[in-house]
């Protein structure tokens, strides 16, 4: 069976791909936290004179995720899921040894570039939920996703355990290894997806499904309030979360503390995802959005409070658990503002415009550490998670005068 025939329904066959996709997530997922938790430390003992690009290998990470979600869209119309998936995968094994290579030979620039092809990759990644939901049924498709979630609470824990495993293998030269590995579990995701087997769907244009104009789908308050609360759940997670492996060796902690602090921190992440999706059928959307901008604060109260490893690990649980409240509430406020004839040109947008902004505040967090400090970076949070909740109130209010008037 090609993947050359129409999309059709058939749970076996979306159990089997769910299956997979869901180790390949746990294994070629776990490249981003390990670019995360090793990243900056690379960054920063590479650097001799200015340490403020220390945190710009992440950032490249992240612009190599925005700069692919729409080439991943476009060559996965045009060749099917399985060869996009599988050549993500080469493209990630090569971005591991790339920079297992820059490690050794003390080359931060070529060390960036790899950490940017590993994002490029990772923007494929970002679509293994949605390629496990192709095939199913309307009844199986939401435990199809949740599976593949549940790899990427895996990657969570495979990544940091790949970098306290390894990052002392070739010493005294720190996380070449962590590289070497980082490979090594891209390969092994290769040969994972190798065996999906998902049909490529009929191509048609924007035009002829008969979707809206970009602006005018764009110009929808809901829609301007969803991006703009994505697009804060997201920075202001990387913004802290980028920052925080260099603010914990500057205070006297190890790198496997970091290591595992981004564990936990993943697992915030994607844990909750299992039940987050019912939590917005109980109690609504702008709530729980609301809910993860709260967390998101609360994640720097606790930052301000102190530089023990508790209050390191705490916070980073609190700001994986505002990103999952805060960015799923806001992706699913913006399906409300597009029909499913505009979902993929839609959804494209936005992701790009979120890891646009996500780029840049990752980037900027190793200079504001760096120049301001650690107190810094946490107080910043607060006025854009107050302009977020003072958005949502505007657009609830907005919605309830505009039904009382019809």
């Amino acid at each position: 069976m090609t993947e050359n025939v129409q999309s059709f329904v058939d749970d076996r066959l979306a159990k089997r791909n769910a299956v997979l996709l869901a180790l390949a997530q746990a294994l070629g997922g776990a490249s981003a936290s390990i670019v995360i938790a090793t990243g900056p430390l690379v960054g920063y003992m590479m650097l001799e004179a200015d340490k403020s690009l220390a945190t710009l290998p992440v950032s490249t990470m992240v612009l190599g995720t925005a700069f692919g979600t729409i080439p991943a869209g476009m060559i996965m119309r045009r060749f099917g899921r399985r060869v996009g998936f599988m050549g993500a995968a080469l493209v990630a094994v090569f971005a591991g040894l790339l920079a297992s290579f820059s490690v050794f030979q003390d080359q931060f620039y070529l060390f960036a570039l790899a950490c940017c092809l590993s994002g490029l990759a990772g923007a494929f990644v970002q679509q293994y939920r949605f390629a496990a939901a192709d095939t199913a049924s309307n009844a199986f498709k939401s435990k199809a996703i949740s599976w593949v979630l549940a790899g990427g609470v895996l990657a969570g824990v495979v990544g940091p355990q790949a970098v306290i495993l390894t990052k002392d293998l070739f010493d005294p030269i720190l996380f070449a290894g962590t590289y070497l590995a980082q490979a090594g579990l891209a390969l092994i995701a290769f040969v994972l997806v190798a065996f999906i087997r998902i049909p490529r769907p009929p191509r048609i244009s924007h035009a002829q499904a008969g979707g809206r104009p970009l602006g005018q789908i764009m110009s929808q308050p809901r829609f301007l309030v969803a991006v703009a609360c994505g697009i804060c759940s997201y920075a202001l997670m990387s913004l802290v979360m980028t920052a925080t492996p260099l603010a914990m060796i500057a205070c006297g902690l190890s790198e496997t503390d970091a290591a595992l602090g981004i564990q936990w921190h993943v697992l915030a992440m994607f844990g909750p995802s299992f039940f987050t999706g019912n939590l917005i059928g109980r109690f609504g959307k702008e709530r729980i959005v609301s809910v993860g901008l709260a967390l998101l604060a609360a994640c720097s109260v606790v930052a301000l409070m102190g530089v023990e490893l508790t209050h390191f690990w705490t916070a980073l649980v609190l700001l994986g658990l505002g990103w999952n409240f805060g960015f799923i509430g806001a992706t699913a406020m913006l399906t409300d503002t597009y029909r499913p004839e505009e979902r993929n040109l839609v959804q494209a947008v936005n992701d790009f415009l979120v890891f646009g902004f996500v780029a840049a505040a990752s980037f900027s967090s190793g200079a504001l550490l760096n120049f301001f400090g650690w107190d810094t970076v946490n107080m910043l949070v607060f006025p854009f998670v107050v302009l977020c909740l003072a958005l949502i109130g505007w657009l609830v209010l907005a919605e309830r005068k505009a039904v009382t008037t019809v």
